[in-house]
């Protein structure tokens, strides 16, 4: 039998909350004939409203009943542009969501002995905490991340708000192979997403969506052998790295991607 008829052993780490992305790329890995979604490993406590404000909390401050507002919402609106496909993706998410499992950290040993027992071939990241080397090398073919910007121009938190507001064109996303360091993987895949005169919310629907596709394909061109992975071009630089947005930010933003593109011209 030749490996593109067998099924690939994969695991999935994420952090303390599953954003709508993440459930939408897992339930389009776990319909894939090839692909044994065999766990879904995540650091934190559970997956409940209580947990989500108070990991919000820590990271964001004052800020958290702000984003968990505008989530919703993003989800209403989801819903009212495409009532069936929502219907689908959540049907599809509950028989995925059996396959989570929590763990205090996914660097600690009992996370790791677990790791050990699933025997996955291939492990991927969506939205998860930063993974030590014993952890992101056990699987034979390593570990695959989702990088929502382009590298090493992007790297770090938030890199599609960053793009738009510094004026970019596009934004990117990226496939890598997980190894030390934020987002300096060697690259597996890429696409670009057109930014033109888009709100931040219609780019990152857009980006979110296709890089659920990226990464499905990513792992079975793994799988099959058909791509490897290649070094970040170092002639561009180190890249920065980014942080979340602050409000202030948050509010200017149309009017400093203004000013971005208006300097970008005059050059």
């Amino acid at each position: 039998m030749t490996d593109s008829l067998k099924t690939i052993r994969v695991i999935c780490f994420g952090g303390a909350y599953l954003q709508p992305g993440a459930r939408r790329f897992l339930a389009m890995l776990d319909a894939q004939p090839e692909v044994d979604l065999v766990a879904i490993l995540c650091e934190g406590q559970g997956q409940s409203y209580v947990y989500r404000l108070g990991d919000l909390w820590r990271r964001r401050g004052w800020l958290a009943p702000v984003v968990l507002i505008l989530e919703g919402t993003s989800i209403v609106l989801e819903f009212l542009r495409s009532p069936l496909e929502a219907l689908n993706l959540r049907s599809a998410w509950r028989r995925v969501s059996r396959k989570v499992e929590w763990f205090p950290a996914l660097n600690g040993p009992r996370a790791i002995t677990r790791m050990h027992g699933l025997g996955p071939d291939l492990a991927v990241i969506y939205g998860g905490p930063l993974l030590n080397p014993e952890v992101f090398n056990l699987p034979r073919l390593g570990t695959l991340g989702i990088h929502h910007g382009r590298v090493p121009a992007y790297r770090g938190k938030k890199t599609t708000f960053w793009e738009i507001y510094h004026g970019e064109s596009h934004a990117g996303i990226t496939i890598q192979k997980v190894g030390a360091g934020i987002d300096t993987g060697e690259v597996v895949a890429t696409a670009l997403v057109e930014i033109g005169r888009r709100g931040y919310g219609s780019v990152w629907r857009d980006v979110e969506r296709r890089g659920c596709h990226l990464f499905v394909q990513a792992v079975l061109d793994v799988h099959h052998g058909v791509s490897g992975p290649i070094p970040q071009d170092r002639a561009l630089g180190s890249g920065k790295v980014f942080r979340q947005p602050g409000l202030w930010q948050l509010l200017s933003l149309r009017r400093h991607r203004r000013q971005a593109l208006q300097g970008s011209r005059a050059r």
